[in-house]
Formats: structure tokens, C-alpha cells, sequence
């Protein structure tokens, strides 16, 4: 007997969310270092949603692969406002100056998604992946550095939680 359920289709209706911003970060594992920058880094990502952040509406984690091993999250932000606030401050703003001082065997990716339009990416030791798989590439330096300018490049963007000058 063939079971003729009918299918349950649900839609969201994000009308009180007009600002909505969608984030996937990745984070691709190189070595037995990089393993274990990545459980510590788990933790400490845990507490902070734990935490709450002003903004965040939703948090889940992925896995995109086992060999080599990508792990990453997608999160819902009520707005890009609220996104960059947080990612200003501790404990974000230590993770990404540790990165980019000393990757730890790690490559790291984020592609931002704004429902009122907008998308950028960001790939830092990263084999091509999402937008990099079709799109050409161009260095992050300039207005293409920060998240803000690349999603608006008339804007200003605050100071970002690391600077393009210490990077050089």
C-alpha cells in the first residue's frame, strides 16, 4: 500500500524582518593544527550565541564535508547594523585578528546574503568554493576589504576589527 500523505509546505513570512542579513561561514581543515584551532574555536563560538548577541535571531552549524573536514554555520541577523556591531567587538574582533595573523592550519570563507539586496564573500587560504567557483577574484584590499564596502561601495565603512595596514 503506498502511503499518500499530502506534503506539509510552509513558507517564512519575514515582513517584521525587512533588514534580514543571512551569513555562512566556513572553515576548511589543513592539518592536525588546524583540527584543533577548530574544536577551540567551537567552543568559543558556543558560548557567544550562547550569549545572545543583540541582533542575532538564529544560529545553526554544518558540516560541508568529512575529508578534508569543512565545518561552518549559517546565522540570521535582524540586520547588517547588528552583524557589524558585533563583530566589532570581543570576542569576535580577537578571533579574526588570530586568523589573520596565523591561520593555525586553517582556510576560513563567509558569504554574506542582504534581503534588501547585496551579497559579498570573503575567502581567506580557501580552495574555490561558493561564489569564488564562478565569479572572478580579486584581491581584498581597498574598498574590497571590508564586508560594508563590498556589499555597498559608496559607503563608509566603520573601522573594521582589523585593519588593512596591519596586514601588510
Amino acid at each position: 500500500m503506498t502511503d499518500r500523505r499530502k506534503v506539509t509546505r510552509l513558507t517564512a513570512d519575514l515582513a517584521n524582518y525587512p533588514d534580514l542579513v543571512v551569513i555562512y561561514l566556513g572553515m576548511r581543515i589543513r592539518s592536525p593544527r588546524g583540527l584543533l584551532r577548530m574544536m577551540r574555536l567551537g567552543r568559543q563560538i558556543n558560548e557567544a550565541v550562547a550569549a545572545a548577541p543583540d541582533g542575532l535571531l538564529s544560529h545553526e552549524n554544518l558540516y560541508f564535508s568529512l575529508v578534508p573536514l569543512h565545518v561552518g554555520m549559517r546565522q540570521y541577523w535582524r540586520d547588517l547594523d547588528a552583524l557589524e556591531k558585533w563583530s566589532r567587538q570581543l570576542p569576535h574582533q580577537d578571533w579574526w585578528k588570530e586568523f589573520l595573523r596565523d591561520p593555525g592550519g586553517t582556510g576560513f570563507w563567509h558569504e554574506t546574503y542582504c534581503r534588501r539586496g547585496g551579497w559579498e564573500a570573503i575567502y581567506d587560504d580557501m580552495d574555490p568554493i561558493g561564489m569564488m567557483r564562478f565569479a572572478p577574484t580579486v584581491r581584498a584590499h581597498g574598498p574590497m576589504f571590508s564586508a560594508r564596502t563590498r556589499l555597498d561601495p559608496g559607503s563608509t565603512a566603520p573601522e573594521t576589527p582589523v585593519l588593512e595596514r596591519d596586514l601588510s
